[in-house]
């Protein structure tokens, strides 16, 4: 199933990090982002146009799976940053170009 998943920054100070510590835990979020899209459970990920919120879609088996996996980001872990996750199905307006007309 896909998951739509939008992240809120609790605090991107970094609280208690020397800035050498806050760089490791980006790339350290980059690098298991990565890991994510590499597995097939990221699918994509962008940041809105209006303020730096991340997007994140997922592919999971169930909503356990997508929590799971965003839980597993370095930034989560640090309780920098939460997310909320939207299931979503396909859309089936399509069928009506297709439906007999009355």
């Amino acid at each position: 199933m896909r998951y739509l998943a939008l992240g809120s920054a609790v605090d991107m100070s970094f609280p208690g990090r020397t800035r050498e510590e806050a760089a490791a835990l980006g790339r350290a979020e980059a690098r298991r982002a990565w890991e994510l899209y590499q597995a097939g459970i990221l699918r994509e990920a962008s940041f809105r146009a209006d303020v730096h919120r991340s997007i994140l879609f997922l592919e999971a088996p169930d909503e356990a799976a997508a929590r799971a996996a965003l839980d597993s980001l370095p930034f989560v872990k640090a309780g920098i940053l939460t997310f909320e996750v939207i299931g979503l199905i396909p859309y089936d307006g399509w069928a009506r170009l297709f439906a007999p007309e009355a």
